[in-house]
């Protein structure tokens, strides 16, 4: 099978010796309330790394902090080296950040296409204005663009909904939608906020493969947050469990599950 677009540049590149992305003694807080305590991890090239826990234990909240959307107190974030703390969202972007939400953030009276264009707007280099008159360097930038829109349109089976309003389809397509749109993004590391949230069994199993298939393919690190534990256990090379903030243990999901502090964390102290 011939090598895609998408492929060649997400393509990683080979760095012997050193995690993608390290994160380290994150600390964050919401007024008195100590929201993430001394956090620290790292991510593999090519690793799917989850993040679980009880709700309101700080998972969604280290995605923020990952994006930007929250700056921490304290600690360090580097991707490839690069520190990513104090930068804007935008900009945590370009240096390879991509995100899905757990409440969808599409354009719902825009098309599948449209939606998913809006996942390249920041690797794009025209102006405004030729952009708006599509002439020259701008018209071959879109029509790129496009390219590796269609492929993700394959890879992600929506071609019979391409032209679709994406407010009209049904929400397991849609959620197929908002992981294209951050793949747009051509990220370095793939933030999967609940991927199954609200879906059905086969639809869930639906997106366990597609994830499965974009690891083989592209060789994307990921980072998932999820309840169902029947599917990170599945797909995680290794599982970091949050409680209240504080990470309990780190490792590979066999070993995670039947930790003593995981168990009281899930199940009450009397378990």
């Amino acid at each position: 099978m011939p090598t895609t677009r998408l492929e060649t540049l997400m393509t990683p590149p080979s760095t012997e010796g050193r995690p993608l992305l390290e994160v380290a003694n994150l600390r964050l807080k919401f007024g008195g309330v100590t929201v993430l305590n001394d956090v620290s991890f790292d991510v593999n090239r090519g690793e799917l790394f989850a993040i679980i826990g009880p709700n309101g234990a700080g998972k969604t909240s280290i995605f923020n902090c990952l994006s930007a959307a929250y700056r921490p107190e304290a600690g360090s974030i580097k991707i490839d080296g690069r520190e990513l703390v104090g930068m804007r969202p935008a900009q945590t972007v370009r240096h390879g950040i991509g995100r899905t939400f757990q409440n969808l953030g599409l354009f719902p009276d825009l098309d599948v296409v449209e939606n998913l264009l809006l996942g390249r707007h920041s690797l794009m280099r025209t102006g405004f204005l030729s952009g708006a008159l599509w002439f020259g360097r701008a018209r071959g930038e879109e029509l790129a663009h496009r390219m590796v829109v269609e492929e993700i349109i394959e890879l992600l089976a929506l071609t019979p909904f391409r032209r679709q309003a994406v407010g009209t389809l049904p929400y397991g397509v849609q959620k197929r939608i908002e992981l294209g749109r951050a793949l747009a993004m051509q990220p370095k590391v793939l933030l999967l906020d609940e991927p199954v949230a609200g879906m059905n069994l086969e639809e869930s199993e639906d997106m366990a493969r597609y994830i499965v298939e974009l690891r083989r393919l592209l060789g994307v690190a990921m980072i998932l947050v999820e309840h169902d534990m029947r599917l990170v256990m599945d797909l995680a090379d290794r599982v970091m469990v949050l409680d209240f903030g504080t990470p309990i243990t780190t490792g590979v999901p066999n070993d995670v599950t039947s930790h003593p502090g995981v168990v009281a964390a899930y199940l009450g102290g009397a378990a």
